[in-house]
């Protein structure tokens, strides 16, 4: 008799208040932990008021209903005064609590008393009612403020200082054709008094034979030029390198070069698709490359390839550097060759990010090889096949191929390998490798050498380390080691003769004190060498003494920058941090003021690191410091944990020095700001688009002794990669007191990170000011979500990206990167999303566009990426608008 009327709802309200207590005791308990942090008082009276309101409900009384109505609506007033009407940012404050406030409401007609509370109820229904209402209208309202951290006008470039280097020859008729110059500003404005600027002028010309050079202190932060005439720097013994400008493919029906040129634009002048039309882009053809990972290379495929185009044919590498010949109209297969490139060889990811096309001047038409493609491999070889039939090229290296491990000392598989394609200049190939990060002190070299493109004869070394020698080692010794690499891709100027190397850090990334006063001033700064000779013009650094593995990953974009007194010969140089650099490209001046800015000091290196840092006054992609009201999670409890490591861990901002006695976070994180994918430029419009991420990472100096009870070995130790260690992902940094445990943004044990969206974005800039022309989140919420599972919320959140934007005459963006998987189509004056397709695989990659008989042709590999978490694809895809 005592259990009649106890029905379904009494049932419900005690599972009801159950659940809330179960959720309310931890962040009652993890918020006054915050608390004694310096955190958010927030949590513990929300977890109170959950506690209290699931004690009265458990004894079915309405005073818990009004209980947790008081609850919410605190939470509401707090949640609107931390992230104001900003959707994504409110869904851990507010869709947990809404969700418990629809049950509470439903629990009404369960709960016990007579007649007279019938009144307090319905007011109680009323006024959760209207609580919901508000919830929903901040959760699904999308704040239209963007955080950009520059938020006044940039100042106009400062007046460049005439050039210390002797004057470029003028290129012959047969040089390079000009690109399209951007567009002047209307109201071009007065140049900077060079008094004035920030900027140094170029210091004296350094001694090559010295160690210490002497062209740039590393107080400066500004470009050193360097008087290749001095010092006893010798060549290697060959006559071949030209001594004068060659011919260049114009992009347009081609795109002859990574870039589109090695001016590396990524501009093209077509504009048959157009905004009007794109509403009819289709897929016209899809190849398959048949590269993919094979059981033992599973979670290691990262291809990021970009094909050429040149005549009628499209140029391609595999992961595993297969180099593929296809029609370019049809996507039918003329050729292949596989080197054979043993799967151990892998080094962080399987990656050929493209190829290069060389035609030999004046060669005739039947000379075998005279058109030649070019390729380094994971292996470490440089490889010339015949661009018509894939054979090997007999008159280059040996049998068509270079051994690029002579020299360079100790190695093992997957240590040291190329990634990137070669850069073409004056008939020197140019390239640098990846060198696995975070092993040893004692790597492989960061050497960068040039190669004769039809001989394969060594033309020179960029050694830095032996500046004295611009050869091979002498019998019997090796390339300096460890010394900064170039794994990213050179740009370069025919015309001038230079070659510009966007150079990354020393090994380590993120300890420093060992490092050589060579590696301090040359480290992460972009380096203007002669292509001809190998020596060094000039260098522009931006990250004193790197230990953020900040190194330089965006190719450089050569521009004819638009100033009052016209145009100068310049380059765009993106970097991880966020910072955009226009410096002149003969001289390495900057064009706009670089302010050296007080930064953190402190850390287990408070000695080595810099005190100040040069910041751009032209532009940056870096957002606002972060806070504690930016953690971010599925719910409450975990954005609660993510709130606690940010109180825990060390944070000052940017430049934050490691720590090893607590976490410290590193925002933005090695992956941008901009990264390899780099940007583009509209030279019609006089606009910049750049893609970044904005994510941090949550890292941890490991003390050498911990490091080794966990078992954390270098590449080529025996054990070397037998499993995962309890440091997760971690390198051993051997030579150093500290190994290094990285959490790459910053994720959480959902897989979600602890930061709010967006991740990552797309922007518009006036080339000429500097000044943000449009922002937006970039990347929809479809395939993200708790534990991998896809949410398939097609919403622009703003996820993490990989990869570059292709710019064109006819008004749009062409860009994947993002993990949902799509390509999109951007109307670049407005920044608004007019097309999207779904992609086999992730489109970590850059786009290309081209033309065949008078149909303009879109093209993407979208091979995925096993660090982006996106589906592995050997799909090659072109699209194009039916035709007439």
């Amino acid at each position: 008799m005592a259990d009649r009327g106890r029905g379904f709802g009494y049932w419900a309200v005690l599972v009801l208040a159950l659940v809330m207590a179960v959720f309310g005791l931890p962040i009652f308990a993890g918020g006054i932990w915050l608390i004694t942090l310096g955190g958010s008082w927030y949590y513990a009276l929300a977890g109170l008021g959950l506690v209290v309101s699931a004690f009265f409900l458990f004894r079915h009384s309405m005073a818990g209903v009004w209980i947790y109505l008081l609850t919410f609506l605190g939470t509401l007033i707090w949640a609107l005064w931390e992230k104001g009407m900003d959707g994504w940012a409110q869904v851990p404050r507010l869709v947990g609590p809404t969700v418990i406030l629809v049950l509470v409401l439903l629990c009404i007609p369960a709960l016990r008393g007579p007649a007279r509370v019938a009144r307090g109820a319905f007011a109680a229904a009323a006024v959760g009612v209207l609580s919901l209402g508000a919830s929903l209208m901040v959760l699904t309202t999308a704040s239209d403020a963007r955080l950009v951290a520059q938020e006044t006008p940039a100042p106009a470039p400062a007046e460049p200082s005439p050039a210390e280097p002797a004057p470029a020859e003028p290129a012959p008729e047969e040089a390079e054709p000009a690109e399209p110059e951007p567009a002047t500003p209307a109201t071009p404005t007065e140049p900077a008094d060079p008094a004035e600027a920030d900027a140094a002028e170029p210091a004296a010309p350094a001694d090559p034979a010295g160690a210490e050079s002497e062209a740039a202190s590393p107080d400066t932060g500004t470009a050193a030029p360097v008087d290749p005439t001095e010092g006893d720097a010798a060549p290697a013994e060959t006559t071949l390198a030209a001594a004068q400008p060659e011919p260049q493919l114009e992009v347009g029906a081609d795109w002859p070069a990574y870039g589109g040129s090695y001016h590396a634009l990524r501009y093209s002048p077509l504009s048959q698709i157009t905004r009007e039309n794109i509403d009819q882009l289709e897929r016209v053809w899809e190849y398959n490359t048949g590269d993919m990972p094979s059981e033992a290379a599973e979670g290691k495929y990262s291809p990021e390839n970009t094909p050429l185009k040149v005549g009628n044919n499209l140029y391609l590498c595999s992961p595993m550097n297969i180099l593929i010949a296809i029609d370019a109209a049809s996507g039918l297969e003329e050729w292949r060759f596989d080197p054979e490139v043993s799967e151990d060889a892998i080094p962080y990811g399987a990656t050929c990010r493209g190829v290069a096309y060389y035609q030999i001047p004046d060669a005739p038409a039947d000379q075998a090889c005279a058109a030649r493609i070019l390729v380094g491999t994971l292996d470490a070889r440089l490889i010339a096949v015949d661009a018509t039939t894939g054979q090997p090229c007999a008159d280059f290296g040996v049998n068509g191929q270079v051994n690029l491990e002579e020299g360079i000392g100790d190695t093992v598989p997957g240590w040291y390998a190329v990634t990137s394609p070669p850069t073409i200049v004056r008939g020197i190939a140019v390239l640098g490798a990846q060198v696995k990060d975070g092993q040893a002190e004692d790597a492989p070299s960061g050497v960068v050498r040039g190669y004769d493109a039809v001989t394969g004869e060594l033309a020179w070394a960029w050694d830095l380390g032996n500046p004295d020698n611009r050869g091979a080692p002498a019998e019997g010794e090796v390339y300096t080691r460890g010394t900064p690499n170039m794994w990213t891709i050179a740009a370069a100027d025919e015309e001038l003769g230079l070659v510009y190397l966007p150079l990354g850090n020393s090994s380590v990334d993120y300890y420093g004190s060992n490092r050589s006063e060579l590696e301090n001033e040359y480290a992460t700064s972009l380096v203007a060498v002669d292509a001809t000779t190998g020596d060094d013009v000039w260098h522009f650094q931006t990250v004193r003494n790197d230990v953020w593995d900040y190194d330089l990953g965006s190719q450089p974009s050569l521009v004819d920058f638009p100033t009052a007194d016209g145009t100068v010969p310049a380059l765009v140089l993106a970097s991880k941090q966020g910072d955009i650099y226009i410096l002149n490209r003969e001289t390495g001046e900057s064009l706009f003021p670089v302010e050296d800015r007080p930064v953190p000091t402190g850390g287990v290196e408070p000695e080595y690191l810099a005190e100040t840092q040069p910041f751009s006054a032209y532009h940056t992609l870096a957002f606002p410091d972060l806070t504690e009201a930016d953690m971010w999670g599925m719910t409450p409890i975990d954005q609660l944990w993510c709130r606690i490591q940010f109180r825990q861990s060390h944070y000052q901002g940017i430049y934050t020095p490691p720590t090893s006695d607590t976490h410290w976070l590193q925002y933005p994180g090695y992956n941008g700001g901009n990264d390899w994918g780099s940007v583009a430029i509209d030279v019609e419009r006089g606009l910049l688009i750049a893609n970044y991420n904005n994510m941090p990472n949550h890292n941890r100096l490991v003390p050498r002794e911990e490091a080794d009870e966990a078992g954390l070995v270098p590449i080529y130790d025996a054990g070397a990669g037998q499993g995962e260690t309890a440091l997760g992902e971690a390198g051993p940094q051997i030579g150093a007191p500290y190994a290094i445990d990285v959490n790459a943004g910053w994720r959480q044990w959902t897989g979600l990170l602890c930061t709010e969206p967006p991740y990552g974005g797309i922007r518009a800039i006036d080339l000429a000011t500097g000044e943000t022309v449009w922002d937006r989140p970039f990347g929809t919420a479809r395939r993200n979500g708790p534990w991998g599972i896809p949410s398939m919320l097609p919403l622009d959140i703003g996820t993490p990206n990989n990869g570059g934007p292709v710019v064109t005459a006819g008004g749009l963006i062409f860009i994947s990167a993002t993990t949902d998987n799509l390509i999109h189509a951007i109307d670049v004056e407005t920044g608004e999303t007019v097309w999207t397709d779904e992609l086999p695989g992730g489109g970590q990659t850059t786009p290309m566009t081209y033309e065949v008989d008078g149909r303009q042709y879109v093209v993407i590999a979208p091979g995925g990426h096993h660090f982006m978490e996106t589906p592995i694809s050997d799909a090659v895809i072109a699209y194009a608008v039916p035709q007439e």
